[in-house]
């Protein structure tokens, strides 16, 4: 299975606010410029990042089946799920593994769409719990080391006849985590893009594992194998460097689960987001060498625990970078900003290459030119 078997035939259409990134399948970002505009993101700066076509599915005949370690096997329509459980919503932040990739492409060629810094998105999810459905299907709460198997069958991918990707139970059990079969996006019913009818949100992991189009939900003892969990989305070592390689090693490397906080910046009195929870952000004017002085940056924004967070800093320009605009000369000028979270764990300034290009993490950087 692969490229030559999907059909994209039926291909819906896609919002022209976005940068195409690939057109079969269809990958897109918005400029990041516009992303910092809205608390919530819009449907039409939502990023797209699929490995299959994007068709519209039909509601009436939806299922989705729930098997595996459970004492009962469940086949649900969707209104068994908007009329027989409890409907929750939460705000959490998207955001695909290869957000930033074209930095570490930079670094060394990756494998992999060159992502800029656009491929995330803050949205307001409302549906039903994972949680509820387990626990309908009879699931065994003490289970200390299972997975939870996300599946989508349709279309054939890529890399797999199907999409697939899983979760820690214990993620999908937490009270607290707050992981949903998702029927709603922004208070309007999910788009065919954004996973129409029924997709996984699982808030603090990378948007891998929050699998579209989601037909069967298996509770199993070990991890998918989805070629998607088994064979990509891991952060293999940077003297990796080509398939062969990195054949031996896939199964040896762990999967991304929870996904690194990214920040970017793009206004003289600069704004942001970031996707991670108790942030302090800091900003840097670097004009030469010496000491660096980091300024505290103000939080605009913040919703819950799973939310981006909005920032904005006013920085004093040194007089000489505007004395060199009034005669004509020109200067750059770099910009750093990082984040910390409450326990004081941040970014750091360099992040390791890998050769898929994901989870990358360094300080932000902008480049003015005066």
């Amino acid at each position: 299975m692969g490229a030559i078997d999907m059909n994209f035939s039926f291909e819906v259409p896609h919002s022209e606010g976005l940068i195409v990134r690939g057109a079969q399948p269809f990958n897109a970002e918005p400029p990041a410029s516009a992303l910092v505009e809205f608390r919530y993101t819009p449907e039409e700066l939502i990023y797209c990042r699929n490995h299959s076509p994007v068709i519209e599915l039909d509601e009436s005949a939806y299922i989705i089946k729930v098997d595996g370690l459970v004492k009962k096997t469940l086949e649900l329509k969707l209104e068994d799920l908007k009329e027989s459980f409890n409907q929750a919503e939460i705000v959490a932040a998207l955001q695909c593994a290869g957000n930033r990739r074209k930095e570490m492409a930079e670094i060394k060629p990756v494998k992999g769409i060159t992502w800029d810094n656009g491929v995330i998105a803050n949205c307001r999810w409302s549906g039903v719990r994972l949680r509820d459905v387990l626990l309908r299907a009879g699931v065994d709460e003490t289970m200390q080391d299972g997975h939870v198997w996300f599946a989508s069958h349709v279309s054939v991918c890529q890399d797999d006849p199907y999409y697939g990707g899983s979760i820690p139970l214990r993620k999908a059990l937490d009270p607290e985590g707050d992981v949903l079969l998702a029927l709603d996006m922004n208070a309007q019913p999910l788009s065919p893009d954004h996973g129409y009818p029924l997709r996984v949100i699982v808030p603090g992991y990378t948007g891998a594992r929050w699998v579209k189009w989601i037909d069967r939900i298996t509770v199993a003892r070990d991890e998918s194998p989805s070629f998607y969990q088994q064979r990509d989305y891991k952060v293999l070592p940077p003297d990796c460097t080509t398939p062969a390689q990195a054949a031996p090693l896939w199964d040896k490397v762990p999967s991304i689960e929870d996904i690194t906080c990214e920040l970017d910046h793009r206004k003289c009195r600069i704004h942001s987001r970031q996707a991670d929870r108790g942030v302090q952000v800091s900003v840097q004017l670097n004009e030469g060498e010496g000491e660096r002085q980091w300024t505290d940056a103000n939080i605009t924004y913040q919703e819950g625990k799973w939310s981006w967070t909005l920032w904005e800093c006013v920085l004093d320009v040194h007089e000489g970078i505007a004395d060199a605009e009034r005669i004509g000369g020109t200067r750059e000028l770099v910009i750093l900003c990082r984040a910390c979270d409450e326990s004081g764990q941040g970014q750091r300034e360099a992040c390791a290459w890998n050769m898929r290009g994901v989870a990358f993490n360094s300080y932000g950087k902008a480049i003015w030119h005066w």
